[in-house]
């Protein structure tokens, strides 16, 4: 993994919101995205195959491995990360050019990204999505129907280490009850954006 050096954030923030997979931290931000227009989603760069649904430059944007790490090599991610065999990464261009113009950034990314966005941009407000439950995780990953039997005990095996993470980031929030989890995550939200 790498980091970028730190970089001034100008007008525009950062809001970053991480959890371990099956949390609802996708559901959260696509929340925050509606209730925000300020607030602009910063589209990841992976290696993974595209899932029904998604967008290229939307979602993702969709790269080779070999491309992903050419552009590793030449240092253009502000932090990057293999994850369950796929490469995943946020563009520096991407960041740079939405804070030079004053834009808000949302970030949906995994917790040692997050860590590493912070490191770079130290303004940056940093939201933990903790799920209420190893139980209730396990059922919302099984539920999604996304993965198979080896990718969702892979994605088991890694809470553990994310959750011991969650004291590093501003804010903690259960995702017990989805209503009250999105209102107390737009307040935060909201109280950042406002700040000078």
């Amino acid at each position: 993994m790498t980091d970028a050096p730190l970089v001034s954030s100008g007008r525009g923030k950062l809001v970053v919101v991480a959890a371990p997979s099956g949390s609802g931290k996708t559901t959260i931000a696509r929340e925050l995205l509606r209730r925000n227009p300020s607030l602009r989603f910063s589209v990841s760069a992976t290696t993974r195959p595209m899932r029904r649904g998604e967008v290229d430059g939307g979602d993702y944007f969709f790269l080779t491995p070999e491309e992903f790490r050419r552009r590793v090599s030449l240092g253009h991610f502000v932090e990057w990360e293999e994850i369950y065999g796929n490469l995943y990464g946020t563009l520096q261009s991407e960041v740079d050019a939405a804070l030079r113009q004053g834009k808000h950034l949302l970030f949906d990314v995994d917790v040692k990204g997050a860590l590493s966005i912070k490191r770079a941009y130290p303004k940056a407000c940093l939201i933990f999505i903790r799920p209420p439950s190893m139980e209730v995780l396990e059922q919302r990953l099984r539920a999604r129907l996304t993965e198979d039997a080896e990718a969702l005990g892979r994605r088991l095996e890694r809470v553990p280490m994310e959750l011991a993470q969650a004291p590093l980031f501003d804010f903690q929030v259960v995702n017990d009850v989805l209503t009250k989890a999105i209102e107390e995550v737009q307040s935060i939200v909201h109280s950042h954006l406002q700040k000078s």
